[in-house]
């Protein structure tokens, strides 16, 4: 039995009660939906965290500045409140709160993004852990040196954080001949994209990439049509989950023997029913946002709690064993 108890949601609106044990926090939208709510308590029992919490924090998409320096002030002040995981709001959240960090990580100072706040010697910390768990993710279902056997493409459907941190990985140098032969990025509003295109460019991306405002669906319908045979197709809009719908339409023109990648596994999950409505036809691989949720979690709970958690191996295979008997 475990001593881990799962809080309701906090919002802005109102003052944050201060924690009554150690307490983890998870900043998102609907958090209260989240399978972290259950599986928690179980991983908690696991790795011996003892009398712990976690507790939901919702904030709007886009949110007033203000409302993420009172819960980053929250967390600083608060005795008993460890840190948090941050979704959705990573860009937003360190762009408002920046000065209240103590230090950031190189990856969150790279990215311009917080994913992970932790508490190190009295200092308020800032981690990016997306690069790592996104290329963690990416490669537990890529098959063996797929873009360099393939000469294949990416297309990541939107440009926020997540967006950000995948494409980061897909770009480094380090993989040598096997990264895509052309990454295509494409979001809904102006802004985000014109982020992300000075980002590849501080980095030096030295691969062909294409940057497409899409305001409507049948916008990145066209752009798929253009994709070479075993292109990825990556949903990181929250398009499906914080949001009902898909950055696509029904007729999408999957890339034959391609791959559908969406950062979600729970919602409407729109995208991941209009890749499976084409998955014979196109011999399509899908994936859903599952393993990338159990890498993610267990870097940032690693963080928080100042222990050891590996990412591969008995014990990580033990954590995602736990976390599928909640699905």
């Amino acid at each position: 039995m475990t001593d881990a108890i799962v809080r309701p949601p906090l919002t802005p609106e109102r003052p944050f009660p201060p924690a009554e044990k150690p307490t983890m926090y998870f900043i998102g939208v609907t958090t209260h939906q989240s399978s972290i709510m259950k599986v928690f308590p179980r991983w908690a029992e696991f790795l011996g965290l003892g009398e712990v919490a976690i507790q939901g924090m919702n904030f709007r998409w886009h949110d007033d500045p203000e409302s993420y320096r009172k819960a980053v002030d929250f967390l600083r002040q608060d005795p008993l409140s460890l840190g948090a995981l941050v979704t959705t709001h990573k860009l937003d959240l360190l762009r408002a709160c920046r000065d209240q960090f103590d230090r950031l990580d190189e990856f969150a100072e790279l990215m311009g993004e917080i994913s992970s706040i932790s508490k190190h010697d009295g200092c308020l910390v800032g981690h990016a852990k997306d690069p790592i768990t996104s290329g963690l993710a990416l490669e537990a279902f890529l098959p063996p040196q797929h873009w360099e056997r393939t000469g294949a493409e990416a297309l990541v459907l939107g440009a926020g954080g997540s967006a950000v941190a995948v494409t980061w990985y897909m770009l480094q140098r380090s993989h040598g001949a096997n990264r895509p032969g052309r990454l295509i990025v494409t979001n809904r509003s102006t802004p985000r994209l014109e982020e992300i295109r000075h980002f590849h460019e501080r980095i030096g991306a030295d691969l062909p990439i294409e940057y497409h405002h899409t305001p409507t669906p049948d916008l990145t319908d066209r752009l798929m049509a253009g994709l070479k045979a075993g292109s990825l197709v990556v949903n990181a809009t929250g398009l499906g989950k914080d949001a009902p719908g898909s950055p696509l339409t029904d007729a999408a023109p999957w890339p034959q023997d391609g791959l559908a990648w969406d950062f979600n596994y729970r919602g409407d999950l729109v995208f991941l029913r209009q890749a499976r409505s084409r998955q014979q036809a196109k011999n399509l691989q899908i994936e859903d946002g599952w393993i990338y949720f159990i890498h993610g979690w267990t870097r940032v709970i690693a963080e928080v709690f100042h222990i050891d958690i590996p990412t591969s191996g008995p014990q990580f295979d033990e954590l995602s064993r736990i976390a599928a008997g909640t699905r």
